[in-house]
């Protein structure tokens, strides 16, 4: 081994479903349902390369036209995995992007490499699929979740959907795909992120971050119409339309901008590791649960 590499740590890992993804095509539309909700859809690296797989099924299969993803359960995604027993931090995957392995890597390096695969570059990934997608939100979209939402083309949210960025409290600028101040104007993204409330559908729609809300006994149904009318629409010429909006995005400078935070976020998991460490600050699912039920009221 190189001096320059450590041995992979050990860990004990409990995976609660070999399933965390569900995957069924109905007509022209493929759905793609996070399913983990005993942990509210928290995202692990089993989670990750399961919906990399399942993106990719429906990519290449023509006779999709269509992806919906969702989430199984009361809540669409608590965000990335930070307390479960099926937290897969130390796991080697088989690496899908021109990224080296992260468990054998030192210090700030390991977590830097494994979040430009199974964050960022993923998360570039999947918005880059040549089929429309349309997520279906309910309940909590908090922090990682909003990545998956985000790399939608369109999002539908049942009326008690609520969205929420609150890693500041950990010293962390955003979680890694940061769309914030592409999905909301400036001044309401630093509210978002410096006071760390939740956001609900309603306001969302008001920024054009949601684009319609339903009764969350209508959300797939509603899901469902937007799929068929997209499924109608020619090939080529959703992709292409994709292809276009997109590019605006880089125009203003959506992948620079990005890149730059990643570097921060990076710098900030550094930071709490030296002052406390642990990269996120000695704060895992439980305590962010609390703090966020506590903020809104609920506990």
């Amino acid at each position: 081994m190189s001096d320059d590499l450590v041995e992979p740590k050990k860990v004990d890992i409990v995976y609660e479903t070999d399933s965390p993804v569900l995957y069924e095509v109905d007509g022209p539309v493929a759905w793609v349902t996070l399913n983990r909700p005993d942990f509210n859809n928290a995202q692990n690296g089993q989670m990750t390369y399961a919906l990399d797989d399942a993106f990719n099924r429906a990519v290449q299969d023509d006779a999709v036209k269509v992806i919906v993803l969702a989430g199984n359960g009361k809540h669409f995604s608590a965000g990335h995995d930070i307390g479960t027993p099926g937290r897969d931090l130390h796991k080697a995957f088989d690496n899908r992007l021109m990224v080296p392995g992260h468990v054998n890597k030192p210090a700030a390096e390991l977590l830097y490499t494994r979040e430009q695969e199974q964050y960022l570059g993923m998360c570039r990934r999947w918005r880059d699929i040549p089929k429309p997608t349309v997520a279906m939100v309910q309940g909590a979209c908090i922090a990682g979740g909003l990545m998956l939402a985000w790399v939608c083309d369109l999002i539908v949210a049942s009326e008690d959907a609520f969205f929420q960025d609150p890693v500041n409290r950990m010293g962390i600028p955003g979680v890694e795909y940061f769309a914030h101040a592409f999905e909301l104007p400036p001044r309401v993204a630093k509210e978002f992120l410096l006071l760390g409330e939740r956001m609900s559908a309603q306001r969302a729609e008001q920024f054009g971050m949601v684009n319609r809300i339903v009764p969350r006994e209508k959300l797939r149904e509603e899901a469902a119409s937007m799929a068929a009318k997209l499924a109608a629409q020619p090939r080529l010429g959703n992709w292409l339309t994709k292809q276009a909006v997109n590019h605006v995005e880089e125009l203003r400078g959506k992948r620079s901008a990005m890149d730059a935070v990643f570097h921060m976020h990076h710098f900030a998991h550094a930071q709490n590791d030296l002052v406390q460490g642990n990269s996120i600050a000695g704060l895992d699912g439980k305590a962010m649960a609390a703090a966020n039920k506590k903020q809104a009221g609920e506990g």
